[in-house]
C-alpha cells in the first residue's frame, strides 16, 4: 500500500505558520550570529566557519532523511540564516566590499543558482523538493538568499539612513504588497515565493538589529544571548503548537 509520504516533499507546506516561523528564524539568525561574532568577539571569519560547518552537517542530514522532519528542517533553516548573517558581515566589513557591493554579488549568486536549477530540472518550485539533486539546489539557493537578505537589511538600515525600525517597516510593507498580489492576481506563485523568502530575511535582520544594537545606534541594546533564547523558545513553541506537514509533490496523490 502506498503511503502519502511517497508523494510528499521534504519541505513544509507553505502556510501562514511557515512564514511566521521563517521570520522568527531569520531574526534568530541575526541575533545568534551577532552573539558569536560581536558579543563573544570571535570574528566574522570564525563565526562563518562555525555556522557553515553546522549547516553542511544539517543539510546532509536533511538530504539523507527519507521524509519531512519539522525540527530537522527548521534547524537547517536557522543554521542557514545564521551562516548568512556571519557570511554577509564578513564580506561587507572584513573584506571591505560594502553593503551595495555585497548585495549585488549575492543577488547574482541567487539568480545564478535559480537559473541553473531551472535549466537542469525545469522547475524551481519548492513543491518539487523530494530528491537529493533538487535538495542541493534548494539549500544552495536558500543559503545565498539568507546571506543576500542580511546584506539588504544592513544596506537599508545604514546606507539609506532609515535605521533599523525604518528598514523593518519598509520590508514589512513590501511583504504586505506581495500578499495582496498573491490574493488579487495570478502572478507566478513560484516568483512570489522566492521574492517573499528573500524579503523575510532582511525583515528579520533589521528586527534583530533593532533588538540588540546600542541605543545610540538606533537599537534597544537588549542582551543578544537572551534575545536569541527568547526567539528560539518562540520557534520551538510554534513547532509544537502549529501544524507542520510536508508539501505535496505536484501531479501526484496517494490515490493515483
Amino acid at each position: 500500500m502506498l503511503n502519502s509520504n511517497d508523494y510528499a516533499t521534504k519541505v513544509p507546506a507553505v502556510t501562514l505558520a511557515f512564514w511566521v516561523i521563517k521570520i522568527a528564524a531569520t531574526t534568530l539568525g541575526e541575533t545568534g550570529g551577532d552573539t558569536v561574532t560581536m558579543t563573544l568577539n570571535w570574528s566574522y571569519l570564525t563565526g562563518t566557519a562555525i555556522f557553515l560547518s553546522l549547516l553542511v552537517v544539517l543539510v546532509a542530514a536533511q538530504i539523507a532523511a527519507n521524509k519531512f522532519h519539522p525540527f530537522l528542517y527548521w534547524a537547517t533553516i536557522i543554521a542557514s540564516t545564521t551562516a548568512g548573517t556571519t557570511m554577509a558581515d564578513f564580506a561587507d566589513r572584513s573584506l571591505g566590499i560594502g553593503y551595495t557591493g555585497g548585495s549585488s554579488i549575492l543577488l547574482l549568486c541567487v539568480l545564478a543558482t535559480l537559473a541553473l536549477w531551472y535549466w537542469s530540472l525545469g522547475s524551481i518550485s519548492v513543491e518539487t523538493v523530494n530528491t537529493p539533486k533538487v535538495e542541493v539546489f534548494y539549500w544552495t539557493a536558500i543559503t545565498f538568499s539568507q546571506t543576500l537578505g542580511t546584506a539588504l537589511g544592513d544596506w537599508m538600515a545604514d546606507s539609506t539612513g532609515l535605521g533599523y525600525r525604518g528598514g523593518a517597516l519598509v520590508f514589512a510593507a513590501a511583504l504586505a504588497v506581495l500578499a495582496i498580489v498573491y490574493y488579487r492576481t495570478n502572478v507566478s506563485r513560484v516568483l512570489l515565493f522566492w521574492t517573499a523568502f528573500i524579503l523575510t530575511r532582511p525583515l528579520g535582520a533589521t528586527v534583530g538589529d533593532f533588538l540588540d544594537k546600542p541605543i545610540n545606534n538606533g537599537g534597544l541594546a537588549l542582551s543578544r544571548p537572551i534575545a536569541s533564547a527568547v526567539i528560539a523558545a518562540f520557534i520551538l513553541s510554534c513547532l509544537l503548537l502549529l501544524p507542520q506537514r510536508a508539501g505535496a509533490h505536484p501531479g501526484h496523490s496517494p490515490a493515483s
